[in-house]
């Protein structure tokens, strides 16, 4: 690889020589957890929210030709896919000093900064100041912003145009009518805002090799898209961002937080995907010239 850059705070990859005009982030699949997280609950319960290993699905995106960043910091202490405005004022120790942006992931205890990692499982024994989530927005939230954006910016500027997957996986089990346990029948979903953040020739790419793979695929239910998608999706600027959820019953055991045999043939697959999409955003990117 032409250029890997190992940091504290998350990893990036270039190709070797040449790329097309593709891009993978991994935002919640970090597994360094900070020293000063000070969580109450068990360590097992935060491991369990991580979309685990979903960066060694997608670690061969250099060597397919595309960009590729993932996050080592875990969701549970800062969230990349959540505005940094998305402050959960239960979990505040006194008054938030800038903007809070109502939402139902926050009201959910799901904000940027998470106040529950279940329904009635507190990640924290103590109110969090707010220099603390301030801390932690400077430190993590914002430069993976920052990072990500410069990798897209860059690929634009090269190609006019720039193909952005943001990857991540799903639980086995969601809820169904009334709040019930009931399974996630789709291996994946794609979510593009419902047609807000990318050309639908990407979506329906994606889709169709997926399919032809054998599995069965989902648009936009449950999981439309959140942040990243929505900051980094602009169709009419050549900007596209498509979100991928991957079901973890094919590749996880989500209660040990250990793959299964399932995982080879699931990144092999995803290889060959990632392979067919630099070849479909080389070809865009080629066409618009």
């Amino acid at each position: 690889m032409r250029e890997q850059h190992l940091e504290r705070r998350w990893l990036s990859l270039e190709p070797v020589a040449g790329s097309a005009p593709l891009v993978l982030d991994s935002p919640h699949s970090g597994r360094e957890y900070p020293g000063d997280f000070g969580y109450a609950v068990p360590f097992e319960a935060l491991r369990r929210t991580e979309d685990a290993y979903v960066d060694r699905l997608f670690q061969d995106a250099a060597r397919l030709g595309a960009c590729f960043l993932s996050a080592l910091f875990p969701r549970s202490y800062v969230d990349p896919n959540r505005h940094e405005t998305e402050i959960d004022p239960l979990l505040l120790a006194d008054p938030w000093p800038g903007e809070i942006r109502a939402s139902e992931r926050a009201d959910k205890g799901l904000g940027v900064v998470r106040r529950l990692v279940g329904p009635r499982l507190a990640v924290y024994d103590r109110l969090l100041p707010s220099v603390e989530i301030q801390a932690r927005l400077e430190g993590y939230h914002r430069p993976y912003h920052d990072k990500l954006q410069a990798m897209l910016d860059a690929i634009h500027a090269r190609f006019g145009q720039v193909w952005h997957l943001n990857c991540h996986s799903m639980k086995a089990m969601g809820r169904g009518r009334q709040g019930a346990p009931a399974p996630i029948r789709e291996d994946f979903v794609l979510g593009d805002l419902d047609g807000e953040s990318c050309d639908p020739a990407f979506r329906d790419l994606v889709a169709s090799e997926l399919r032809g793979m054998g599995y069965s695929v989902a648009i936009n239910a449950p999981f439309r898209g959140a942040e990243l998608v929505t900051r980094h999706g602009m169709p009419d600027q050549g900007r596209h961002s498509l979100q991928v959820e991957i079901n973890r019953r094919l590749y996880l055991d989500e209660m040990s937080v250990t793959t299964h045999g399932g995982f080879a043939r699931l990144k092999s697959d995803l290889d060959r995907l990632v392979a067919r999409i630099v070849d479909f955003a080389a070809s865009e990117a080629e066409a618009a010239e």
